[in-house]
């Protein structure tokens, strides 16, 4: 089980963040990891637990979520790299990372902003552009590099262009359906820099059927282990 201390109020994570685990866990990721947007540090310390040999780092814009997630990696006797608390656009990296990943703020331009300043930073697309945070991901990554992410699937065509205009080739591609008579509202994204393979599409992950989790959600459920605590400052 991973225990995972949170904020009462503020960003939680949720079932994005185990469905994009589930698919970089596909990708049996090895070498330099770095969770851009760590929140707690559910993503970087899951697959920290399922993939020990992986150098994994993690970076928020938010001091508290910095805090939060050092705490998680203390208490789940996880060994994290380094723990940077700055702007990820705005880091100078001494090294290039083989998988960068993330689940960015990707509420648009006409959405509804948090009141909270913290709950904007971590929901809202103005926090973190995609065009230049696809840029500072293709200079940060090694040749080859892996980056996965997460993001609104009706915002697949600026994903794209952007991708391609940085070097970024999308690889795997799976679209979340809550079910399946309703159209995706998530897109699961894996892009490699200077590839040139084809596209893999892969089956339509629905989330729900008869009111129920399906049996596909309920086993990468499972498979996280995850249990949320109430964070103490």
């Amino acid at each position: 089980m991973l225990n995972l201390l949170q904020l009462k109020e503020g960003y939680r994570y949720n079932s994005d963040s185990l469905l994009l685990y589930d698919f970089i866990s596909t990708l049996n990721p090895k070498g330099k990891l770095l969770d851009v947007g760590c929140g707690c540090g559910i993503l970087g310390l899951l697959l920290k637990r399922d993939f020990p040999s992986l150098h994994v780092s993690l970076l928020d814009i938010q001091a508290k979520n910095c805090e939060i997630a050092h705490a998680n990696a203390l208490a789940n006797h996880l060994s994290i790299e380094s723990f940077t608390c700055k702007d990820f656009l705005e880091v100078k990296f001494e090294e290039k990372f083989d998988h960068i990943i993330s689940n960015p703020p990707f509420y648009h331009q006409g959405g509804v902003k948090s009141e909270k300043d913290t709950l904007s930073l971590s929901r809202h697309s103005s926090a973190l552009p995609f065009e230049a945070f696809a840029k500072k991901v293709s200079k940060t990554l090694s040749n080859r590099g892996y980056f996965t992410f997460c993001y609104d699937a009706k915002q697949l065509d600026m994903l794209m262009h952007a991708l391609l205009s940085n070097g970024l080739n999308v690889e795997n591609l799976c679209f979340v359906h809550p079910k399946i008579d309703k159209e995706a509202s998530l897109v699961l994204v894996c892009a490699r820099k200077n590839s040139k393979s084809l596209c893999r599409i892969h089956a339509p992950l629905l989330m729900c059927e008869e009111e129920q989790f399906t049996k596909r959600v309920k086993a990468i459920f499972e498979k996280s282990k995850t249990k949320s605590l109430e964070w103490m400052d």
